[in-house]
């Protein structure tokens, strides 16, 4: 994905350019995380290049992943960009615009920053910056807490926020926005991503939505019926590849479709995944705009017990999933396995104990329903 939130950031400064801005404003997490790579610092110093020779100001709050990357420390950005401290301050843009920002001082600020912010200056357009979880958002530590009232009664014009990564306007006067990551990282973060351009005027702030991904991530869930033929499927996943290229709004897709059949027909796909998600490659590849990242094939509705040899089979094989002794096997087997894999791919794919338990259990459960699959979805 480096290559597409590149390209979401070259995006965002040929906006810029093109519209003429007077500053960028970057509301905290430019780096990600402590991965450390000249390359990226030598990518950034050039767009923010671009935008000095033109004249447009930058303004820059360090964010919880900026406080931990060593090049947001050591890169020396052009001489456009102002980068706020952790005590705070404010900056004059043009006679009537003051831009405000506090920087985070360390990876965890569990305490609200507000206090550190001056007073918005009277009779002017003032603008300000903070990295902030607000009140907690799902899939997101707590960081610089506060709520949407205590930002408005603080008598700012407009407040850009950072850290949520998906887009959220909270009110408009004042204008409280999340633009949310100008590019997805991961099927966590579906739908197409964006900037947030401001127009100042004399009927106040306007506030436009500006598409940047070069990715767009999607999720799509198909009903297979009973009655259909391998023919009819295939016609079914042309049909919702080609819906999901028509509701793009970025150049590419990647996505990841969930199949939901009943009965013998679930066992039948399942029996077949690889041949299902072979055929799915190539029939995103034929859109042109589409890469799929997995195919899920799901249960429509609960199947009745059944009676039979390979119920009987499911169901020991169940038991012996859950006795402690057998996780710990499988838990053991997996470690020996991934011993064999280079130092940094074994850490990302096991980062932990729990991690190495929750993938050995995952394992034998699809291993176990590939067996079942094949016995009950073998031909009549």
């Amino acid at each position: 994905m480096q290559t597409a939130t590149r390209t979401a950031f070259v995006r965002i400064v040929d906006t810029c350019l093109a519209e003429g801005a007077s500053a960028l404003l970057i509301a905290g997490d430019l780096f990600d995380g402590a991965q450390r790579s000249a390359r990226t610092a030598a990518f950034l110093v050039e767009q923010l290049d671009r935008l000095r020779k033109a004249g447009i100001r930058v303004f820059y709050i360090r964010g919880n992943h900026d406080a931990e990357n060593p090049v947001a420390g050591e890169t020396a950005l052009p001489d456009n960009v102002h980068t706020f401290d952790a005590r705070g301050g404010k900056v004059q843009l043009a006679e009537d615009v003051w831009i405000h920002g506090v920087s985070f001082s360390g990876r965890h600020v569990p305490d609200s920053l507000l206090p550190r912010f001056d007073a918005p200056v009277p009779g002017a357009v003032n603008i300000a910056m903070l990295h902030t979880s607000l009140a907690g958002a799902e899939g997101h530590d707590v960081y610089a807490p506060c709520s949407v009232a205590d930002l408005s009664a603080m008598g700012f014009d407009y407040w850009a926020l950072g850290h949520v990564h998906r887009r959220q306007v909270h009110g408009a006067a004042p204008w409280i926005v999340m633009p949310g990551t100008p590019q997805g990282r991961d099927m966590g973060e579906t739908g197409p991503k964006s900037a947030t351009m401001l127009t100042l005027g004399p009927g106040g702030i306007g506030v436009e939505e500006i598409p940047t991904s070069a990715v767009e991530f999607v999720r799509h869930e198909m009903n297979v019926p009973q009655d259909g033929d391998d023919a009819d499927l295939r016609a079914d996943l042309r049909g919702a590849l080609l819906k999901a290229v028509q509701g793009l709004v970025s150049d590419t897709g990647v996505v990841r479709l969930t199949l939901k059949a009943p009965g013998p027909r679930h066992w039948q796909i399942l029996r077949d995944r690889d041949l299902w998600t072979e055929t799915l490659h190539r029939l995103a590849a034929d859109t042109g705009r589409l890469w799929l990242d997995r195919l899920d094939i799901v249960a429509a509705g609960a199947e009745p017990a059944g009676q039979g040899a390979t119920d009987e089979l499911a169901r020991l094989m169940a038991q012996i999933r859950a006795e402690p002794g057998f996780a710990e096997t499988c838990r053991l087997a997996l470690e020996d396995l991934a011993a064999e894999l280079p130092a940094d791919r074994r850490r990302a794919l096991l980062p932990d104990e729990d991690a190495a338990a929750a993938l050995a259990r995952a394992l034998a459960e699809a291993g176990a329903e590939a067996m079942i699959a094949r016995m009950k979805g073998a031909p009549d």
